[in-house]
C-alpha cells in the first residue's frame, strides 16, 4: 500500500506518516513535506524518484505525471486498468493526503497580483480531485482532523464505503471553495452581476435551532478574498450562545447604526428599529433611542456605532436586552454589563463589505447589490410652497436614513434626530402612517415623516397632517404626485422628494 503526502499545513503530518509506516505502507512525498518527514527519520521517497522526472519551473510542475495520476485513478476492480499499470511500471497509490497553498491568507494579507498567482495551487487540487473521483479505491485526505479517524479504520482493516464517500465529498468541497475564492479575487469589481458565480461558506457555529425549534440552523462565514466582517465576524465577549433570531436582529441593529456618521444608538425588535437616535453624548443618544418605544425595547437588541462608554452602559443596564452590539467596549462598560449573566456582548469589526446580497427563493436565488446610497449624492428637492427649516431638513435626512432599515411599507416619524414612531411591514401605506402616529402620540406634532416609497394617494398626507406632522420626505414618482403635493400645500406642510426608493422586503 502506498500513500502520497503533500501538505502545506503540516498539522498531524508526522503522526499520520508514522501510523501508516507502522501498518507497512510506503510513503511518497514532495518538497517541504518530504523534508519534514526525512528530518523526523521517517522513510519516504520523492515523487521525482517515482516518476523519473525532476521538478521543473521552480516547483510549478512536480506531481502532474502519468505515474502519479495513473496510480491514483486506476480502478482496482478492472483487470484492464491493473494490466496497464503493470505494463507501464506504475505503482498504485492508495491514499492521498493533500492540503493547498494558503491563497486566502495571502490575498487577505494584501498580496499583489504576482504573489497571489504564485499561491494558486494546481497540483494539489488535481491530486485531490483524482483521489476523490476514485474514492472507492483511494482515500482522499484534505483535513488533518480526519487523520486519526482514517488511521483507526486502517488499523481495523477496513474503511467503510460511507466514510470513503464522506472523505471524497470533503475533498471536492474543499477544492470548490478554494477555486471560488480565486474566482472572486480575479473577478472585475465592475462586473456587478456576473453570468456565473459561486460562493464558499464555512460553518462558524451550529445553533440550537433556526427561527423555530423544529428547524435546524447554523451560522456560516463567507470564504472570500476579503476577511469576514460585520455581524458574522463578531466576537462574543460575554453571555449565552447566540440564536438564529439573535443574529438576524443583531445584523439589523448593526446595519442601522452603521449608516450614521454621528454617534448613534439603535434599539431593534424583530429586525425593525423601535428606537433610533443620534446625539454627541452617547448616553443621551441611548436614552433618546430607548424613549422611542420603551415598551417594545424590552427584550430587544441595542447597537452603537461608537465604542460603548460606561455612562451609556449604566443606562443600558436598566433594561432587559438580549444583545448589545458595539465596535469596542470601555473597560468599565464591559465590567458593568458582564454582571448580567445572559446578556450577549458582541464586538463587531468594521463592515466595509459592499458585496452582493443573496436571498433564497424556490429553485434559485435573488441577487442584488446592497442598498447603499452615499449622502453626498442625495439631492433633496423641495416640491411644496413651504420649504423645510434648517432643523427640519436635518431631521428629514435622519428620518430618511432610518426608514431604509424598516420593513416595507415603511413610515417613520422623527424629531431632533430621534425616532418617535414606526409603521412597518403593512400591506398598505396608510396603515403604516396610522401606526407611526399612534406610536408617537402627541410627540408627532411638529415632527417630520419619512416614507420609503412614494405616496400613491393624498390620504397619507391628510392623515399625517391630522397627526401634526410638519414636513415630509419621500421618493416621489407617483402618477398622483401633484395631488399629494396639493394636499401638503393645503395643510401648510413642507415636502421634499429624494428620487430614491428604499424598499426593504
Amino acid at each position: 500500500m502506498r500513500a502520497l503526502l503533500s501538505v502545506h499545513d503540516k498539522t498531524g503530518l508526522l503522526d499520520l506518516a508514522r501510523g501508516l509506516r507502522e501498518l507497512g505502507w510506503d510513503l511518497i512525498s514532495t518538497g517541504g513535506t518530504q523534508q519534514a518527514l526525512a528530518a523526523a527519520g521517517i522513510p519516504v521517497r520523492s515523487v521525482a524518484d517515482l516518476t523519473g522526472a525532476a521538478e521543473i519551473l521552480g516547483g510549478r510542475v512536480k506531481s502532474l505525471h502519468p505515474k502519479v495520476h495513473g496510480g491514483i485513478l486506476a480502478r482496482r476492480d478492472l483487470p484492464g486498468h491493473m494490466a496497464e499499470l503493470s505494463q507501464a511500471g506504475i505503482e498504485p497509490i492508495d491514499l492521498v493526503a493533500v492540503n493547498l497553498y494558503p491563497f486566502l491568507k495571502v490575498v487577505r494579507g494584501g498580496a499583489d497580483l504576482a504573489e497571489a498567482l504564485e499561491n494558486i495551487d494546481i497540483g494539489g487540487p488535481t491530486l485531490l480531485r483524482a483521489a476523490a473521483k476514485n474514492f472507492t479505491h483511494v482515500l482522499p485526505l484534505v483535513d488533518p482532523t480526519d487523520y486519526d479517524r482514517v488511521l483507526e479504520g486502517l488499523q481495523q482493516g477496513e474503511i467503510p464505503p460511507a466514510e470513503r464517500r464522506r472523505l471524497a465529498y470533503k475533498a471536492f468541497q474543499h477544492v470548490a471553495a478554494y477555486d471560488t475564492a480565486i474566482a472572486q479575487y480575479l473577478r472585475d469589481p465592475e462586473q456587478a452581476l456576473p453570468d456565473l458565480f459561486t460562493i464558499a461558506l464555512s460553518r462558524e457555529m451550529e445553533l440550537r435551532y433556526g427561527e423555530n425549534p423544529h428547524q435546524r440552523g447554523a451560522l456560516y462565514l463567507e470564504e472570500g478574498p476579503r476577511p469576514p466582517a460585520g455581524i458574522a465576524a463578531a466576537r462574543k465577549l460575554h453571555g449565552k450562545d447566540l440564536s438564529y433570531n439573535n443574529i438576524l436582529d443583531a445584523d439589523a441593529a448593526w446595519r442601522s447604526v452603521s449608516d450614521f456618521a454621528r454617534p448613534t444608538v439603535a434599539v431593534i425588535k424583530h429586525a425593525n428599529p423601535c428606537g433610533l437616535a443620534s446625539h454627541p453624548d452617547q448616553a443621551e443618544a441611548y436614552r433618546r433611542a430607548h424613549q422611542g418605544d420603551p415598551v417594545s425595547a424590552y427584550g430587544g437588541i441595542v447597537a452603537l456605532n461608537r465604542p460603548l462608554g460606561e455612562a451609556a452602559a449604566q443606562e443600558i443596564a436598566k433594561t432587559f436586552y438580549e444583545v448589545v452590539v458595539a465596535p469596542a467596549y470601555e473597560e468599565g462598560a464591559l465590567a458593568l454589563l458582564k454582571k448580567k449573566r445572559d446578556l450577549r456582548l458582541l464586538q463587531v469589526p468594521p463592515d466595509t463589505d459592499a458585496g452582493l446580497e443573496l436571498r433564497k427563493v424556490g429553485g434559485g436565488f435573488l441577487v442584488q447589490e446592497e442598498d447603499r446610497y452615499p449622502d453626498e449624492t442625495l439631492e433633496l428637492r423641495v416640491v411644496t410652497r413651504k420649504a423645510p427649516t434648517e432643523d427640519q431638513m436635518a431631521d428629514l435626512l435622519f428620518a430618511w436614513k432610518a426608514v431604509k432599515h424598516v420593513k416595507s411599507n415603511a413610515i417613520v416619524l422623527a424629531r431632533e434626530e430621534m425616532l418617535l414612531g414606526v409603521g412597518a411591514g403593512q400591506p398598505n401605506r396608510v396603515t403604516s402612517v396610522y401606526l407611526a402616529l399612534r406610536g408617537a402620540g402627541e410627540r408627532a406634532r411638529g415632527a417630520v415623516l419619512a416614507s420609503d416609497a412614494f405616496f400613491p394617494f393624498a390620504d397619507n398626507v391628510e392623515l399625517a397632517a391630522q397627526g401634526g406632522i410638519a414636513a415630509i420626505v419621500q421618493p416621489g414618482g407617483s402618477i398622483r404626485d401633484q395631488e399629494v403635493i396639493a394636499a401638503a400645500d393645503s395643510h401648510g406642510l413642507a415636502m421634499v422628494f429624494t428620487g430614491v426608493r428604499h424598499f426593504r422586503h
